[in-house]
C-alpha cells in the first residue's frame, strides 16, 4: 500500500493513506465518509505502548472538531523496536474535502509518557465522482 502522508516523532514512523467510500456516501444529506489505514512502525530502541490519541479534523469549510479517546479501533498495541501495528478507521465529513491530524499518547516500559505526532492527512472526493454528486 501506497502511504502519502508520513511523519516521524519520538522514534515513530506514522504513515496513512485515505480513501473516499463512495458506497457509503450521501451527498444528498452531504455525508461523505472517508477510510483512513496508519501503519505506526516503532523505529527506535524503546519498545511503548500506545494508550490514547486524540485528534483534529478540519472538513472544507473550515470547521474544527476533536476526538479523543483510549487506544485506537478498541486496541492499545505495544510495540517493540522494528515492530509495526497497521488499522483502519474512517472519518464522516460534511463537506467534499477536509484534513485530519493529531497524536498518539505512549508509555514506554518505565512509566514514561511521550506522544508521537501524526503527519496531516487530507481528505478529498477524487473529481471523478464530482459530476455523479
Amino acid at each position: 500500500m501506497d502511504y502519502p502522508f508520513v511523519s516521524i516523532s519520538n522514534k515513530f514512523k506514522i504513515e496513512v493513506n485515505t480513501n473516499f467510500e463512495f458506497d457509503q456516501s450521501n451527498p444528498l444529506q452531504f455525508h461523505y465518509l472517508f477510510s483512513y489505514t496508519i501503519l505506526i512502525t516503532n523505529t527506535g530502541e524503546v519498545p511503548a505502548q500506545l494508550i490514547s490519541r486524540k485528534w483534529n479534523i478540519k472538513d472544507g469549510k473550515g470547521e474544527l472538531k476533536h476526538v479523543e479517546g483510549p487506544g485506537v479501533i478498541g486496541q492499545t498495541p505495544f510495540l517493540k523496536p522494528g515492530e509495526s501495528f497497521e488499522y483502519q478507521s474512517f472519518c464522516p465529513l460534511p463537506t467534499l474535502e477536509g484534513e485530519m491530524w493529531g497524536f498518539f499518547n505512549m508509555v514506554d516500559e518505565e512509566g514514561k509518557t511521550f506522544k508521537i505526532d501524526t503527519p496531516v492527512f487530507r481528505f478529498k472526493v477524487p473529481d471523478e465522482y464530482i459530476d455523479d454528486y
